[in-house]
Order: structure tokens, then sequence, then C-alpha cells
């Protein structure tokens, strides 16, 4: 039997996962699930430059393109820490502020944790 860690969510993060459509939402939860029993959901991808352990799922909706950022070395839970609709005209890149929104909220979350 596999140990499954706990998924836990930033608040806001969980309210904008929520707006997503209902497939997107399925897909990500099972990226999460994935996670949490240890591996990889072949949808995440590291995202560089937070080191390591933060992972981004990319989804596709409706012709839309939806993302969700967790962490996975944050205590012994697989964190949320943000959802977004991603709308950059500039390729695959994730944005800067929401590349910052994420920095922001890790080290939010870490503070709060110790």
């Amino acid at each position: 039997m596999r140990d499954t860690r706990p998924i836990s969510w930033i608040k806001a993060a969980r309210k904008d996962f929520l707006d997503f459509p209902e497939a997107a939402q399925r897909d990500a939860l099972r990226a999460l699930t994935i996670a949490a029993e240890g591996g990889m959901a072949g949808m995440a991808k590291p995202l560089h430059g937070l080191g390591s352990g933060v992972f981004e799922v990319a989804l596709r909706s409706r012709g839309d393109a939806f993302r969700v950022v967790y962490a996975v070395q944050i205590d012994h839970e697989i964190w949320v820490v943000h959802a977004f609709q991603k709308k950059s005209t500039s390729g695959i890149k994730t944005s800067k502020a929401d590349i910052d929104l994420v920095i922001d909220r890790l080290k939010r979350l870490k503070d709060a944790l110790r």
C-alpha cells in the first residue's frame, strides 16, 4: 500500500481553482493525486527557477490554458500554491507576475509553518 500524502491548498489558489471548467479541475486533481502518491503526472513539469520540488500542471480545456502550481517539499504535504488561467501571449512561458506570486506564497507558507 502506498503512503499517500495529504493535499493542502492556499485559500486563494483553491478559490481560483474552483473557477476552472470541470474537465480542467478533474485533470488537475488526477495529477495532484499522482503527486500525493509519489509520482509525477505527464502533464506536470518542474517550474524552473524556484528550487527543486515546485511543479506546474499544464491543462487545456475548451481552447483555454490553465495552470496549477504545487510544492512537494513543504512539510509532509502537497501544497497547491497557485491556480490560474494562462493568458500570456508570449508562448508557453509562465508570466513574471505569476512566478512572483508563487514565490511570495511559498515564502509566506514556509514562514507560517515554522
